[in-house]
């Protein structure tokens, strides 16, 4: 009967999954559920902090380290020491504050990690174990202070080896009060990006990192408090997505294991805060948000594939990987008469091929998302669509799944070992226009894509399976975001499309293929009237002088 029920759950778990999916789908003729009005003086608030916990300034380090962005994809054998400076760097490159902009009488953060709409719903906590300079216990960063807030506090400290995790968690609510129902795809799509910008961030110190496979939203919930109702009482909840597991000794040492920290004790560790309202009059409510978070919750159940074997990537940006990361910027309009060089373009497509070196490295499962890509302005190749299988069995899969007039030609200037195929010569500015909710900057920029993911095979197998994929598309995203800065160009996600649309375009009758994220690449046009300003004004000067010191 035990074996029945859990049957029955898991069935229906999955069922809800895709359902909810077709069910936040745009069309041309209706957009998924979503506010009929937005009052953008009552935005929620984009930060969360927790009233009557101790603030641990940290510093701004970044302008430390000389690494290039070449030196992320290559192992490296030198680590900086975990310590609270080191925490404090991979913060700032990851989940803190790259600049604020200001038009007119409005003001807004941008964030090294890219979020739907800059409403940034993924909040980070920080489990220490033995690390320098902080207690044992956990930790929320608040990225506009650029401070940890002491949550808990062990009452021992740890006598083993110095050890550091990451968790992630959502704030729903933060992109359903813009984008309604589809708010949730928007979440895990930014919980894929924040993956990326800590890895990135990681190599950026001689570290490592990786998603903790086997842990549950209660086993997370427990472990960055999220669980504890009373310090969330009358207040926006968080949704436990994963664990990080940092690894601080180098990236070429061996013996690694990604384990979960040891859970806290209630009766001896010493809790503080409470978490403060994010939105004091939210208009809507989209319980299928609630129900699709609680369908897909669960961990990985099945080994990792093996890491395909390609060339080592050639990174031909030599700058400073703290520049990249720091100056990257989501493209609001393309120059419509640019034209990217083949060569950067079949770099840019290089480095979306899985290797088993960051930032692949931080989550581990076979890939499963393969771009189509709009090729619009690049010398030297037609414009059209072309496909990239980012594994070899997918290319048949990809054959039977797509139109059958495709011709599927390989490119004899392209590398050797790059799997990409020419599908149909043709222009598609206007297709990809259209297809992405009629944005012009799917056609005006070199090239747009559409992220195909291997689908309801793999959600009903496990349906904590859906969150993952997204996850896989938003580190797609990143990797496109920094390789694009690296190349002098700019790129910006697009969670807004027609989700059929795009799939009869392609002929794709099933859902054994859906459209999870798409993405556009070009030469961005500066709106002169907005304003850059510092992160942390005030701070920099004055903190990278007491370092030296």
């Amino acid at each position: 009967m035990q074996t029945q029920a859990a049957a029955t759950e898991a069935l229906d778990a999955t069922e809800v999954a895709l359902a909810y999916h077709a069910r936040t789908k745009h069309s041309l003729k209706q957009y998924a559920d979503g506010p009929e009005t937005l009052d953008w003086d009552a935005q929620p608030n984009p930060f969360r902090e927790f009233a009557g916990s101790p603030r641990i300034p940290l510093p701004l380090t970044a302008d430390h380290f000389s690494t290039t962005f070449a030196q992320l994809s290559e192992p490296s054998g030198v680590a900086t020491p975990l310590t609270i400076a080191s925490v404090a760097t991979l913060l700032e490159l990851s989940m803190g504050l790259s600049a604020w902009k200001e038009h007119g009488p409005d003001r807004w953060a941008l964030r090294c990690n890219p979020s739907s709409g800059n409403l940034h719903p993924t909040e980070a906590y920080v489990l220490t174990a033995n690390v320098p300079g902080l207690d044992d216990g956990l930790y929320h960063y608040v990225s506009r202070d650029h401070v940890l807030e002491q949550r808990c506090r062990r009452a021992a400290r740890s006598a083993a080896q110095a050890r550091l995790w990451i968790g992630f968690s959502s704030v729903h609510w933060r992109e359903a009060w813009k984008y309604g129902e589809r708010a949730f795809r928007y979440c895990q799509l930014d919980i894929g990006h924040a993956l990326g910008a800590v890895r990135y961030a990681a190599g950026v110190l001689g570290w490592r990192a990786e998603v903790i496979d086997g842990v549950d939203d209660a086993a997370i919930s427990a472990r960055t408090g999220l669980d504890r109702s009373a310090d969330f009482f009358g207040v926006e909840r968080e949704d436990a997505d994963l664990l990080i597991a940092v690894d601080c000794l180098s990236s070429t040492a061996s013996g690694y294991t990604a384990e979960a920290p040891p859970l806290f004790d209630q009766a001896a560790d010493h809790w503080a805060g409470r978490a403060n309202r994010l939105d004091p009059h939210p208009l809507y409510r989209w319980p299928i948000i609630s129900d699709v978070s609680a369908a897909t919750h669960g961990c990985a159940t099945a080994k990792p594939g093996a890491p395909s074997r390609y060339p080592a990537l050639s990174e031909p940006s030599a700058a400073r990987a703290a520049d990249i990361i720091l100056g990257r910027r989501s493209a609001q309009r393309f120059d419509a008469k640019y034209a990217m060089s083949l060569d950067r373009f079949y770099h840019l497509l290089d480095s979306l091929l899985p290797r088993p070196l960051a930032p692949w490295d931080v989550l581990r499962p076979a890939p499963r998302l393969h771009p189509v890509l709009f090729v619009h302005r690049v010398e030297g190749l037609a414009p059209g669509v072309y496909a990239l299988p980012r594994h070899p069995q997918a290319a048949d899969a990809l054959r039977q799944a797509l139109r059958a007039d495709f011709e599927w030609q390989s490119l004899e200037n392209a590398p050797a070992h790059l799997p990409f195929f020419r599908l149909l010569p043709t222009d598609c500015r206007g297709l990809a226009r259209t297809a992405s909710c009629h944005q012009a900057i799917a056609s005006d920029g070199c090239f747009s894509l559409a992220m195909l993911a291997e689908f309801e095979p793999i959600v009903r197998a496990n349906a904590w399976r859906y969150r993952q994929l997204h996850w896989e598309a938003g580190l797609l995203g990143q990797v496109l975001y920094l390789q694009a800065e690296a190349a002098g160009l700019r790129g910006t996600g697009i969670g807004c499309y027609f989700d059929d649309a795009v799939h009869d375009m392609l002929g794709i009758a099933t859902t054994q293929f859906q459209a999870l994220y798409h993405f556009t690449v070009g030469r961005a046009l500066t709106d002169d009237r907005i304003t850059t300003l510092p992160a942390y004004p005030g701070r920099q000067r004055n903190e990278l002088r007491q370092a030296a010191t």
